[in-house]
């Protein structure tokens, strides 16, 4: 019997161990998009967060988010989504361009 509660604690130990190893490597990440109209500061923002993903090497899971501020003269949102490593980091030139 005792060995049985041994062996049940062990087990829920390398489980509790594995879901902190994989919560590790997952981040909320955000992009920033700032431009004269909301539609473009919306794209802009939503293509820089789709980018920083590859570039990370990161998976996105769950819904994007995407807040706006405008102010006097721009539009600035910014998009955010929860992302775990899990894919090749591709080489990109700034928020619009991954090879």
């Amino acid at each position: 019997m005792q060995s049985l509660k041994f062996g049940l604690m062990a087990a829920a130990m390398v489980c509790a161990l594995s879901a902190t190893a994989q919560a590790a490597d997952c981040a909320r990440i955000t992009a920033l998009g700032e431009t004269l109209t909301h539609d473009t500061a919306v794209l802009f923002s939503t293509n820089a967060l789709k980018n920083t993903l590859a570039a990370q090497g990161r998976v996105g899971k769950g819904p994007v988010r995407t807040t706006c501020n405008t102010g006097s003269m721009t539009t600035t949102c910014y998009s955010s989504q929860m992302a775990c490593k899990g894919a090749t980091p591709k080489t990109c030139l700034g928020a619009w361009l991954c090879f």
